[in-house]
């Protein structure tokens, strides 16, 4: 494995995480993802405690996004993840619109904003994501969107395990630049 690619997957690829639990929907592993998705916000502003505009503008590895774009990358996802949970309970496997992260990454509000703006929004948002996932039955976890660009189905349970991992990879990417720099 290359330093490259240590440094795109510091938690490994989300296939190597979520999808070693072949058995399928299950309590245990759900309570576990919930705390994740629960906890995103506070782990990413944490991540950037007392980082300065200068540092925040620094990109994680050659060719990635600053810890500004990540952060504000994850609020993006993280909004389409709920909508997408809200369409999957309310309609039969919707078909879902995919956007193009890298160009969003590069809109003003993301490279301009201050990460609080997102950091709220992420608290808000996860506040309301997990309420809502709270009181999914088991049924709904097996409830689906179809992704058109991946051209296949997709359970909500299979979100919640990408979305769980989903802060967490981000959330090690400005982690782990911090470590390099030593920005402790």
């Amino acid at each position: 494995m290359s330093n490259e690619t240590d440094l795109r997957y510091p938690i490994g690829k989300v296939e190597d995480q979520i999808f070693s639990n072949k058995g399928g929907y299950d309590e245990k592993v759900k309570a576990t993802y919930l705390q994740d998705i629960q906890m995103c916000p506070s782990l990413l502003e944490n991540a950037i405690l007392n980082l300065d505009e200068q540092q925040l503008n620094v990109p994680y590895r050659d060719g990635g996004w600053t810890s500004r774009q990540v952060i504000h990358h994850v609020a993006d996802s993280h909004m389409n993840a709920y909508v997408r949970f809200k369409l999957a309970l309310t309609e039969e496997n919707p078909t879902i619109k995919p956007y193009n992260e890298a160009a969003w990454a590069e809109l003003s509000d993301t490279k301009k904003l201050p990460v609080n703006i997102s950091l709220t929004l992420l608290h808000a948002l996860h506040t309301r994501w997990v309420e809502l996932m709270n009181n999914m039955s088991e049924s709904d976890w097996q409830r689906t969107i179809f992704h058109p660009e991946h051209k296949r189905e997709i359970k909500l349970w299979d979100m919640l395990g990408t979305y769980a991992w989903h802060g967490k990879h981000h959330t090690a990417h400005i982690t782990a630049l911090r470590e390099r720099m030593g920005w402790n």
